[in-house]
């Protein structure tokens, strides 16, 4: 087999994976941040690895295996032509990029927690109401820049605790909250809303706390940052246990 050709299953190799999208719990849609989208290249370009060293081995057998036994013939270039699109497929399919379970988020440093939460946030993306995509989209900017101020400051600190908890708890358990509502009882009014209106509003209210945390930030504000953290935990890490029964009132009998 030329070169040539082996040049051109390695490019079509390439586009294979471009086309592909993670999978497990598939990750869909686009990136909302730049530290997701950086895992996602990270998993792909080791993919195209992986595919390029499984296409080098299986032409490699094939050029041995010709100088062995003088040519491998017509049905060996079949068979060579058929392992390199099965070496292609499987190693650009598997392993998938899977989605961060919820215990898992909060853990690591800080880019690891905001690539974690936004991995988990893009998957929730196909399932939420328009208004909350356009805010998750919005969060995902935002962790970027808190992402960034968290990384040069001393983890052991009360205050980047309690922002931890707000980005890596408190906000997929708002989400996860929401949906663990059934589809046909989220609008269903409770206090004058209806569960995705309670999302949106939640949503909302966590993007604009992560925004005046990280102006706190900005300015080194450390105390009123912990004021704002313990605040933050009261109002939503207490709420979103009955997050779930306040927006979804039981069937009548």
């Amino acid at each position: 087999m030329s070169a040539s050709q082996s040049d051109r299953i390695l490019a079509e190799a390439r586009q294979s994976l471009v086309r592909q999208r993670e999978g497990g719990r598939r990750v869909t849609g686009r990136a909302i941040g730049q530290r997701s989208a950086e895992v996602r290249r990270r998993h792909i370009g080791r993919k195209v690895a992986r595919v390029a060293m499984a296409v080098s081995v299986v032409l490699l057998g094939a050029m041995v295996a010709g100088l062995v036994i003088d040519g491998i013939g017509f049905t060996g270039l079949v068979v060579t032509f058929f392992a390199v699109l099965a070496a292609i497929w499987f190693f650009s399919t598997y392993p998938r990029l899977k989605v961060p379970d919820l215990a898992s988020l909060n853990t690591g440093d800080a880019r690891t927690l905001v690539a974690r939460t936004e991995l988990w946030l893009e998957a929730q993306r196909p399932a939420l109401p328009a208004p909350a995509v356009s805010l998750v989209d919005r969060i995902g900017v935002q962790l970027d820049g808190l992402g960034v101020q968290l990384e040069g400051l001393d983890g052991s600190l009360a205050p980047v605790g309690e922002v931890r908890r707000l980005v890596g708890e408190h906000l997929p358990g708002m989400v996860e909250s929401w949906r663990k509502i059934p589809p046909h009882l989220r609008k269903e009014q409770r206090g004058g809303r209806d569960a995705d209106e309670q999302l949106v509003d939640g949503l909302g209210k966590i993007s604009q706390e992560i925004d005046e945390i990280s102006r706190n930030l900005a300015a080194g504000d450390l105390d009123a940052l912990a004021v704002r953290g313990r605040y933050l935990d009261y109002k939503y890490g207490e709420g979103l246990e009955a997050a779930p029964q306040l927006a979804a009132p039981k069937e009548p009998s």
